[in-house]
């Protein structure tokens, strides 16, 4: 057995009678292990990339929080099962939920027994991922404990356009000039894209506990299919509820990879929006403003939109944060973004009906 997991797994005195560690390959920040045992529970240890979350006490304060907060609320309503639907984290002997080894820091929780992840996209998982995230929102309304940014300015679509132009002006890469008439087109829509952080400093928008990272895998299925619990909670932090409707249907909706070299492939699918929208809806209604609700078509068009941004500033910047393939693989990545909210913006009336007629429904019940 490795050493250096054999001294970290030490400092979680829970995890007792090691069998095997197993290394799990999905997952691009952490690095993670299941760890089975011969006893009751087997774990998940995982080395936390604080490169990428650089305050790791935040990170596990906020997700300490949460995952005490929906305890309480599954508790309350009388659920059964309660530890296989919701993540539970080992604490240190100096009562932390993370150990520093000097040069890492690591964290351990329990592994829910038959549960599985899914990764294919489906009018029916993309319901349930509606359900499930809206849930999640719902039970997170109203946390009384204070949460900040784990990724500052993450989803933050000014800052995000600031990055860009700072791009342009410094043209790190010497590529301005091919790229000049997209910077142009982006700008155009800056505007009415960063309309989001306007209204939040007006005081017309909330901001709410939102996941930041909705996809069906970072759901846990049990054997018939049904939705266990949320997992991946290191992005959870306080955002518009726009970044968990928006950045699932960015991937989700999208009808090829977010680096297609073929723009005409690129389509923005209704069907998958009207199941995630009818979930979310469902789960999230309570809690939601009128405005809210009326932005979320506007949710679908504003993330293909900042991804595009930055896929763009990192191509001007000369490929430093996200990982290439070839010379122009991020500047391929843009347009295919920036298509996916062309087309989406092309289905917004269509969005905004299917709203209407969810909310219509609601109200008649």
């Amino acid at each position: 057995m490795d050493t250096e997991l054999q001294n970290v797994i030490s400092r979680f005195p829970q995890i007792k009678g090691i069998k095997h560690i197993q290394p799990i390959q999905s997952g691009l920040i952490n690095r993670t292990y299941r760890v089975i045992t011969d006893g009751t529970d087997d774990y998940i240890l995982q080395r936390i990339n604080h490169h990428v979350f650089t305050d790791v006490d935040l990170l596990q304060h906020n997700i300490e929080c949460v995952t005490k907060h929906i305890r309480a609320k599954l508790l309350e309503r009388g659920e059964q099962d309660v530890e296989r639907k919701v993540l539970r984290f080992l604490s240190t002997p100096e009562g932390k939920t993370y150990h520093f080894d000097g040069t890492h820091y690591w964290r351990a929780c329990v592994y829910i027994r038959g549960s599985h992840t899914q990764t294919e996209v489906t009018p029916d998982t993309a319901y349930l991922a509606g359900l499930k995230f809206g849930e999640f929102e719902s039970m997170l309304a109203d946390l009384p404990e204070k949460l900040d940014e784990t990724i500052p300015g993450f989803h933050n679509m000014e800052y995000r356009m600031d990055q860009l132009r700072e791009a342009v002006q410094e043209d790190k890469a010497g590529r301005r000039t091919e790229v000049q008439e997209l910077v142009d087109e982006i700008e155009r829509d800056a505007d009415e894209m960063s309309r989001a952080e306007r209204l939040y400093r007006e005081g017309e928008l909330p901001k709410r506990i939102c996941h930041c990272d909705t996809k069906v895998s970072n759901m846990l299925f049990d054997a018939y299919g049904k939705v266990l619990c949320i997992i991946d909670l290191d992005t959870v932090m306080p955002s518009f509820v726009f970044s968990d409707f928006g950045d699932f249907l960015r991937t989700a909706a999208c009808t090829a990879p977010e680096d297609e070299p073929d723009t005409t492939r690129v389509h923005f699918n209704l069907d998958i929006f009207r199941a995630f929208a009818k979930g979310y809806l469902e789960s999230a209604m309570s809690f939601l403003t009128p405005l809210e609700i009326e932005m979320l078509p506007y949710a679908a068009r504003l993330f293909p939109y900042m991804q595009a941004v930055r896929f763009l500033t990192d191509y001007l910047n000369g490929d430093s944060y996200y990982q290439t393939q070839y010379a122009e693989h991020n500047y391929v990545r843009t347009l295919a973004q920036y298509r996916l909210y062309q087309e989406a913006s092309k289905a917004e009336p269509e969005m905004c009906e299917f709203i209407k007629t969810q909310i219509n429904a609601d109200f008649h019940k």
